[in-house]
C-alpha cells in the first residue's frame, strides 16, 4: 500500500510530493496537464502586495521555507530554478512615493521595503518619479519546474499520466483505493478542476483567468522586474514575460481579444519603445474570495485530503501549506485556521442536503 496517491502536478501537488518523498513516504501522482495556470505563470514571489501597500499573509514564514524548498528540488534535479531578482514599483505621483514610505515605517513591512529613492532610468520606460525596491523578491521558473519534475517522476515510475476519474475512488477501512492502487492518503491538487471533484466541489473555489506575454523588446534595457500595473519580468535575449490580466467570469484557458488589448494598453502605458509579442498565454488561477488557500481533511473521510487555492501566490504558498497538511496528516500539527478548509463547515453541511425538485 502507497502513502500517499497524489492528483495533480502543479506546484501545489509537486510540493507535497517532494515534502513526501523526503521524508521517506511512497507516493504515485495522477496528472493529465488539464490544468496549465502552474506551467503559465510569471513565478513572481514578493512578499508585498504592491496595489496597496501591504504584506502577504504569513510571508516572512513562507518565504524561508520556499527558499529551502527550492534549493533541495534544485540539488536533487541538478538545475536552477529559482532567481533572486528585485522588484521596483514604479511609482505614478508624488503620493504614491509618499505611501510608500509611509508603509516602509510598519513593523511587518519595513523588512521588505527599502526606504532608498531608486532614482536609475532605464531606456525603455518613462519614469518621472523613479521607483521603490522590494526586497526578497525573484522569479520561479514554473513551466521548467514542473517539466522537469515531472520527468523525475516518470522515471522513478511515479507518475501515472491519465484523467482522474472519481467514480473509481473507493473508501477502505485504512485509506483509498483507485483503480488497482491503494494508499493510506489521497491528496487533490487539482487547482481549477476542483469543481468537478465530488469530494471538495462545496468549497468556493473560484477560478480567475490571467493572461500573459512573451514579448520581445530590443530597445528596453532592463536587468530586474518592473511592477506596475503589469509586471515586467526580464528572461533573456531581449524576451520579457509581461502580465497579467484578472478576468472573473471567463473560466476556460485560451487566449482572448480582449485580454491581448488589456495587456497591449497597459503595456503602452510603461513602455516607450517598441515590441512584439512573441507568445500569448492563458490559464485559470484557483482562486479563493477570502484570499486565503484551501487545505484539509474531509469532514467524513480521514484519508481523503485537499491541497488547493494557491491563487496569484503558488510559487511561494505551495511549499509551506504542503508542510502544514504533511505536518497534519503524520503528526496531528493543527492546519492554519485562516487557510483550514474547516472555515466552510456550513458550507459543507448543506451540501449534504438534497435538492429539493
Amino acid at each position: 500500500m502507497l502513502d500517499y496517491l497524489i492528483v495533480g502536478s502543479g506546484l501545489a501537488g509537486i510540493s507535497f510530493a517532494e515534502i513526501a518523498l523526503k521524508n521517506n513516504k511512497s507516493i504515485l501522482v495522477v496528472d493529465d496537464k488539464s490544468q496549465n495556470s502552474s506551467r503559465i505563470a510569471g513565478g513572481l514571489y514578493n512578499p508585498v502586495i504592491l496595489k496597496r501597500f501591504s504584506e502577504v499573509w504569513n510571508a516572512k514564514e513562507h518565504l524561508v521555507l520556499m527558499n529551502e524548498f527550492y534549493e533541495q528540488v534544485e540539488s536533487k534535479l541538478n538545475e536552477k530554478f529559482n532567481f533572486k531578482m528585485p522588484i521596483l514599483r514604479k511609482f505614478f505621483s508624488i503620493e504614491e512615493q509618499n505611501n510608500w514610505f509611509a508603509a516602509s515605517d510598519k513593523i511587518n513591512l519595513a523588512p521588505f521595503l527599502s526606504t532608498k529613492l531608486i532614482t536609475k532610468k532605464y531606456q525603455g520606460i518613462d519614469s518621472p518619479y523613479d521607483y521603490g525596491e522590494v526586497l526578497h523578491t525573484g522569479y520561479v521558473k514554473t513551466g521548467q519546474l514542473l517539466e522537469s519534475y515531472k520527468a523525475y517522476l516518470k522515471e522513478n515510475s511515479l507518475l501515472l499520466e491519465e484523467s482522474f476519474h472519481s467514480s473509481f475512488l473507493e473508501i477502505l477501512d485504512l485509506g483509498i483505493q483507485y483503480k488497482n492502487v491503494k494508499a493510506r492518503h489521497i491528496i487533490f491538487a487539482e487547482g481549477f478542476g476542483l469543481h468537478k471533484n465530488p469530494y471538495f466541489n462545496y468549497l468556493p473555489l473560484d477560478g480567475t483567468k490571467g493572461e500573459l506575454f512573451l514579448i520581445k523588446a530590443p530597445d528596453l534595457k532592463l536587468d530586474l522586474i518592473v511592477n506596475t500595473s503589469v509586471f515586467i519580468l526580464p528572461v533573456g535575449g531581449n524576451l520579457f514575460k509581461v502580465g497579467a490580466t484578472y478576468n472573473w467570469h471567463d473560466k476556460t484557458d485560451l487566449p482572448t481579444e480582449e485580454g491581448k488589448q488589456e495587456l497591449l494598453d497597459r503595456i503602452k502605458e510603461i513602455i516607450t519603445c517598441d515590441f512584439e509579442i512573441v507568445k500569448h498565454f492563458a490559464g485559470v488561477r484557483p482562486t479563493v474570495a477570502d484570499r486565503r488557500p484551501l487545505v484539509g481533511t474531509h469532514e467524513a473521510y480521514e484519508s481523503i485530503h485537499l491541497l488547493n487555492g494557491l491563487g496569484t501566490r503558488g510559487v511561494m504558498l505551495g511549499p509551506a501549506l504542503a508542510k502544514m497538511l504533511y505536518d497534519n496528516i503524520e503528526n496531528g500539527t493543527p492546519i492554519d485556521k485562516e487557510a483550514d478548509i474547516k472555515r466552510f463547515h456550513k458550507r459543507y453541511l448543506k451540501s449534504l442536503i438534497p435538492d429539493r425538485p
